[in-house]
C-alpha cells in the first residue's frame, strides 16, 4: 500500500470521527444507523482499517452526506483550482475501484468524480447514500450496468443516466475491460 493511500485512509478515519462527534454520537449510534459494526468503525476512525466503498457510502448516508462530500471533506483544502496531480485518489482494498475527486472543495453545489471501475467488480450502494442529492452518471469509456432498485440501466461509451429515486443500487462492470465514467452530484 503506498504512503498516499495511508495518509488517506487517516484523513478518511478522522473525517467520520469529526462527523459522529459533532453530531453527539457514540461509535453505537453510528453503527445503528449506518448497519456497520462498532468494531469496524473504530478500526476505519484509528485507520487500522481501509473502508470499502460499501462501508463509506452506508457511513456517509447515516451522515446525510454523499460519499463524495464526505471524501471531499477529508481529502481537499479549498480553493478554485484542483491540479491533476493534486486530484485525491483513492482505491477500495476490495475490488479496486478507483475514485478521483475532480472538483476543487468549494460552495459550489457540484461535485465531479472521476472512476475507473474495473472489469468484473461490482460496487453494491445503500439507498441512504443517495437519499440526499441528485445525481447523473456519464460513461467515457466502456460499458456500465447500474442497477437501481428492480431497474438494470445499460450504459455504453456516451451515455448519461440521471439517478431516481434511492433505492439501493450496484455500480457493475460484466465486461472483460476497464469502465471509466464520471459522477456529478449536486450536493443540498
Amino acid at each position: 500500500m503506498s504512503t498516499k493511500v495511508d495518509i488517506l485512509d487517516v484523513r478518511i478515519g478522522a473525517r467520520i470521527r469529526i462527523e459522529r462527534e459533532s453530531r453527539g454520537w457514540s461509535l453505537t449510534d453510528l453503527a445503528e444507523r449506518s448497519g456497520v459494526s462498532r468494531a469496524m468503525i473504530h478500526k476505519i476512525e484509528r485507520a487500522e482499517s481501509s473502508p470499502t466503498a460499501m462501508l463509506l457510502g452506508r457511513l456517509s448516508g447515516a451522515f446525510s452526506l454523499s460519499m463524495s462530500t464526505l471524501m471531499a471533506r477529508a481529502e481537499m483544502p479549498e480553493g478554485r483550482l484542483l491540479r491533476k496531480k493534486d486530484q485525491p485518489v483513492w482505491t477500495d482494498p476490495q475490488s479496486g475501484y478507483r475514485r478521483r475527486h475532480v472538483s476543487p472543495r468549494s460552495d459550489m453545489p457540484l461535485d465531479l468524480v472521476h472512476i475507473e471501475l474495473p472489469p468484473g467488480a461490482a460496487i453494491p450502494m445503500p439507498a441512504s447514500a443517495y437519499a440526499f442529492q441528485r445525481q447523473l452518471i456519464w460513461v467515457l469509456q466502456g460499458t456500465l450496468v447500474f442497477v437501481e432498485g428492480k431497474m438494470r440501466h445499460e450504459l455504453e461509451e456516451g451515455d448519461c443516466l440521471e439517478l431516481g429515486p434511492p433505492a439501493d443500487c450496484e455500480f457493475k462492470n460484466e465486461s472483460s475491460h476497464a469502465c471509466i465514467y464520471a459522477v456529478a452530484v449536486l450536493k443540498n
